[in-house]
This record gives C-alpha cells, structure tokens and sequence, in this order.
C-alpha cells in the first residue's frame, strides 16, 4: 500500500514538474557551472538570434551570423537561452519556424570558441547548456519547424532535430559530421536522432557521417517533405502556408495539443495519463471549448 502511494506520488510530481515552464536538465547538482560559462560565451561574440512575432501566432527565428554559414557563436549561444525564455512566456504564441540567414541553416559552433573551450570542464558546460536551451526548445508548447535551406552541419544538423517537424528545400542538405572532428553530437542531436529515425538509422547517419539530401530524408521520417521553391523569401512563406495548416484554432488549444503530445513522448505511461489529465481541465469549459459546442463544430 505504502508502495503504491509513493509511486502515485512520484508520478503526479513528474507530470507537475514537467508541465512548469524554464524546466532544465542540469543545475548545480550535476555539476553545471552556468554563470561561469555564460561569462565564457560572453567573450565570444559576433552574429545574433533575431525573433520576429506576428499577429497569427507564427513565430519567425533568425539564425544570423552568414559570414560564418551562421554558425553558433558564444553570445549567439546565450541569445539563444533569451528567446527560448521569451517564447515560453508568449501567450498568444501557436507556431515556430526557425530558419537561417541568407539561405542556409546553420554550420554548427563557431570553431574560434570551440579553440578557446577546449578543456574538459569547459566542454561539459557548454554541452549542458545547450542541451539546457535545446530541450526547452523541443518542450515549448509551440508547434517548431525547421526550415533547412542550404546546409545543416554537425551542431546545426542537432539543431533542426530540437524542432517538431522539418521542412527542406531543393539542394538543402544535413549532415551529422562530428565524426570528422573526432566527437559525438553533444547538444542531444544523438538521443533526439533516435527518436525521430531509430536507432538504425541514426548509427548509419552518425557514424557515417552521411550527407542527407530532401528525398532521403524524406524516406527516413527526418524531414516531412521537400519545399518547391529554394528562394529564401519564397520558402519560407511557404513553410508558413505548411504550418498555417497545424495552426487553426486559438493559442491556448494549440499550446494544449502541443503539450499532451510533449508528456506522452517524454514521460511514462501513468505520469504522462496524469499530465493529459491536468492539461486537459485547462481547456475544458473554456472560451474555445464553449463556442464549439454551441456551433456543434464536432459535427461539421
């Protein structure tokens, strides 16, 4: 009896604390030095993570450093925490797609920080903390598509894999290189690969180190579908018109749908039934739920 209260208990904690937002992996405890390599970051600047809002609820975020094939530089990194932050608390918010500047994705990390880092420790911190952002990234309770124009490389490559869903464009590739640079994807690219290509698959494309074009990914699960169109502006209306589709009803329904399906993917079975349980007394008898009923939409 005094068993089977405490583990009812502990899965109500789990699906309490996972629904509370900012929610990271590793602290202190896990000897996560965040104000020590936030300093270290700070020292490395150049580029910028720029985060546009519109009115329907589709938010538009901006990896910007294209002399470098907008690779992640330390304040890049860090601005990236700011906007994850900010989209947590925006509630009107119902889509996010994150794209590149001047038609190609991301390269990873900026090699001039990773020269500088290169110490154990420093490593350790800068992968908690960007697997820290990435994961609040994947849990934020927005529908997340990234748009890979170009190229998708080694950190840039785990990034796309922190969204829900990933559109590409003709002749956009993405490729997990960090075999080359004799290292492991360290920014939970690995676990999250897995999950979306399986456990097969994803050995082939990490140790590999293969170049994944649209139709492969495509065949694999790790991309919907290939954009018609390679034009920056283009395509990315585009991926919008493809996310308008997943997007239409009220912000808080969407926010609700998004995170059920975060509970059922990340939690067990009991916590994530009592995280859908929570979830779902948030919307029932609300505003959306009420009109429904009156118009009798179910059976339209």
């Amino acid at each position: 009896m005094a068993v089977s209260l405490w583990k009812s208990l502990l899965q109500t904690t789990k699906s309490r604390l996972f629904l509370q937002r900012g929610m990271s992996l590793y602290n202190g405890a896990h000897g996560f030095e965040e104000e020590e390599i936030k300093e270290k970051l700070q020292q490395f600047g150049g580029g910028s993570i720029n985060l546009s809002k519109e009115d329907n609820g589709i938010g538009v975020l901006t990896l910007n450093n294209p002399k470098l094939m907008n690779a992640f530089t330390g304040t890049m990194m860090l601005e990236l925490q700011e906007r994850v932050t900010e989209l947590e608390n925006w509630k009107d918010g119902k889509g996010l797609i994150i794209h590149g500047a001047e038609n190609t994705f991301c390269s990873g990390s900026d090699l001039n920080a990773v020269r500088a880092m290169s110490s154990p420790q420093d490593g350790m911190n800068m992968c908690m903390f960007m697997q820290n952002t990435l994961t609040r990234l994947k849990r934020l309770p927005l529908i997340s598509v990234a748009l890979v124009q170009g190229k998708a490389l080694g950190g840039g490559a785990e990034f796309t894999t922190a969204c829900d869903f990933r559109l590409m464009t003709p002749g956009s590739e993405i490729r997990f290189v960090h075999k080359q640079m004799g290292l492991v994807p360290g920014w939970g690219g690995a676990a999250r690969l897995v999950q979306i290509v399986g456990s097969g698959a994803a050995l082939k494309l990490l140790s590999g180190a293969l170049k994944v074009d649209p139709e492969r990914a495509v065949h694999l699960g790790l991309a919907e579908e290939t954009l018609p169109s390679s034009d920056e502006t283009r395509s990315l209306e585009e991926a919008q018109a493809w996310l308008n589709q997943y997007t239409k009803a009220p912000a808080e329904v969407i926010q609700a749908v998004k995170k059920v399906v975060t509970a059922g993917r990340e939690l067990q079975l009991e916590a994530a039934l009592q995280a859908e349980k929570d979830i779902f007394g948030t919307v029932w008898g609300g505003p959306a739920n009420l009109q429904a009923l009156a118009q009798s939409t179910k059976h339209k």
